[in-house]
């Protein structure tokens, strides 16, 4: 099964998913991210220091999807394990359907076309949801912010993700990012409990 947690910067998405690798240890789970840690996902973040402009950007996004895909979430999938990816395709679709707006007719239907075919749709995605600003206060201080993290963009993404919810309500599933960070976590391994298990229960003879 693979599961996504997604939420603008700032959401807590990274902290959640460091503790649902130890609340689900028992389930043996595979935890990874995007971008990844391949040299595709390292030339990802050179650049967005760099503010690339956004087609390749984007294009860099897609090729570290696909490196991500084949080389650890097909085999883990293959296996029958469970996956949990901090960011996944949703994130592209939120993120660069506002970056490439100058550049490209249709962002979100051109993102859409360059991954189809190939992607794996996640079977459960957890949203993070908190006002921006409470997500920028939660941004070290004292560090250059990439050009993700200001105000006006983030809020756009949200709506772009609350946008992309409503289109597939069924694989989503909304998280209050102002509860506690345990509240947050104990809830959303309850879930994945509960979905992964029907999803094993499914497969059996």
């Amino acid at each position: 099964m693979l599961v996504t947690i997604e939420g603008i910067d700032g959401s807590g998405k990274s902290s959640l998913v460091t503790s649902l690798g130890h609340l689900l240890a028992d389930l043996s789970p595979v935890i990874t991210r995007e971008p990844g840690s391949t040299w595709v996902g390292d030339q990802v973040r050179r650049a967005v220091a760099e503010r690339a402009d956004p087609v390749t950007e984007a294009l860099l996004f897609a090729a570290d999807h696909a490196a991500h895909i084949s080389t650890l979430i097909r085999p883990a999938l293959r296996e029958g394990r469970l996956v949990i990816s901090d960011r996944y395709s949703d994130s592209r679709y939120a993120y660069q359907q506002e970056t490439l707006r100058e550049s490209v007719a249709y962002p979100l239907a051109w993102l859409r076309a360059l991954h189809a075919g190939w992607t794996i749709p996640p079977d459960l995605t957890f949203l993070i949801v908190l006002p921006v600003d409470a997500a920028l206060s939660r941004m070290a201080s004292g560090r250059e912010r990439e050009h993700f993290e200001n105000h006006e963009l983030l809020s756009r993404v949200q709506e772009n993700y609350l946008a992309l919810v409503q289109e597939d309500p069924s694989r989503f599933v909304m998280v209050d990012g102002l509860k506690g960070e345990e509240e947050i976590a104990d809830f959303v391994s309850g879930v994945i409990r509960d979905v992964s298990g029907r999803s094993r229960s499914h497969r059996r003879p």
